[in-house]
């Protein structure tokens, strides 16, 4: 699942070229804008069927972060 969670992120962020760690923040990548953010989002929801509600969502900070809250959200 974290491949594809990682290629997902990179693929919906425009990312290429480079590795993205779950420790990163990924609010400081050059790819993040409010566009990013909703891209991101809308993949969350079409791939994993996942929906994080913006003020759940300003407070994860890294990539893992995010993969960890879609993985709870799966199971539960």
């Amino acid at each position: 699942m974290q491949e594809k969670f990682i290629e997902l992120f990179k693929e919906a962020l425009e990312i290429d070229g480079r590795a993205i760690e779950l420790s990163d923040p990924f609010r400081d990548y050059d790819e993040w804008s409010s566009l990013g953010q909703l891209s991101l989002i809308a993949m969350l929801d079409e791939q994993f069927d996942v929906v994080i509600e913006t003020t759940e969502f300003e407070k994860l900070t890294t990539v893992g972060d995010l993969l960890t809250a879609v993985s709870r959200k799966m199971t539960s």
